[in-house]
């Protein structure tokens, strides 16, 4: 601590300054670089906005208040998300959010509308800065906000997830795969859960596919060259008779991706 100290005695006068001595630092071992990198996070979220990590309105999981408690259950399974933007008669109108452990109300045979379990919705703009955002979700205990553009309309939706991401790098929760399972693993639902990380070579043993591995190593890697970018959560694309959904990414990679087979040929 003293020698950490005596490191930044001397007052940084900029932002790079400041980077430059906690690099120092690194480079003394006096912090880790896992300490580094949320050092460099926390910095950089103040100067991002929401725009920057949100996803975007096309590939937002709404469910219709229109819909069925089945179908809404679907949707939930499916996506394996814990919240969702409820919509009336249009995909702008979002009314409120439903909390996935809610549906289980309905299954249990409570007599209570949809409409009555839906927790209200947050608007906010897509200029919003994140370190702004994330002290309002800490305040008000929200973890999901619908982001609108400069004319009102629904740009995206946000999530506390998305900024801490940003600082602490990716965060798993229960819905990931643990370190120790299977690259491949078929779901509840009867989709296969895929690891980008996967080798080519093992994902065409599983589903009988001839992708090659000259170009790319990894599952993952074959689906960033088919888009030419980076893809975004939610994101589906149909190769050699594959429905690809992806089900996590973040701003540096792609995690984890849905893969069927049966609805692909449709």
């Amino acid at each position: 601590m003293d020698r950490l100290s005596a490191l930044l005695a001397r007052e940084p006068e900029d932002r790079e300054q400041l980077v430059a001595l906690l690099h120092s630092a690194y480079t003394r071992a006096l912090i880790d670089a896992d300490a580094l990198s949320i050092i460099e996070g926390a910095l950089a979220v103040s100067d991002m906005q929401v725009r920057d990590v949100m996803v975007p309105r096309a590939q937002m999981q709404v469910i219709p208040i229109s819909d069925s408690m089945a179908a809404m259950t679907v949707k939930a399974i499916e996506t394996a998300h814990s919240r969702f933007p409820v919509t009336g008669e249009n995909r702008d109108d979002v009314i409120g959010i439903l909390l996935a452990k809610d549906l289980l109300r309905l299954h249990a045979g409570e007599d209570v509308a949809v409409r009555d379990m839906l927790r209200p919705a947050i608007f906010i703009p897509d200029s919003k800065r994140l370190n702004v955002l994330l002290r309002e979700f800490r305040a008000s205990r929200n973890h999901m906000a619908i982001v609108v553009d400069e004319y009102g309309g629904v740009a995206g939706l946000v999530t506390i997830e998305d900024v801490l991401e940003q600082i602490v790098g990716d965060i798993e929760d229960e819905y990931d795969f643990d370190e120790a399972a299977d690259n491949i693993l078929l779901d509840q639902a009867g989709h296969y859960r895929v690891k980008a990380a996967t080798e080519i070579a093992d994902f065409n043993a599983a589903f009988g596919t001839r992708f090659s591995d000259a170009e790319f190593d990894t599952f993952g890697g074959m689906v960033i060259r088919h888009l030419g970018r980076l893809p975004r959560r939610g994101e589906v694309l149909h190769l050699d008779g594959l429905r690809i959904q992806v089900l996590r990414a973040d701003s540096r990679r792609v995690h984890t991706l849905l893969v069927d087979r049966s609805t692909a040929a449709a």
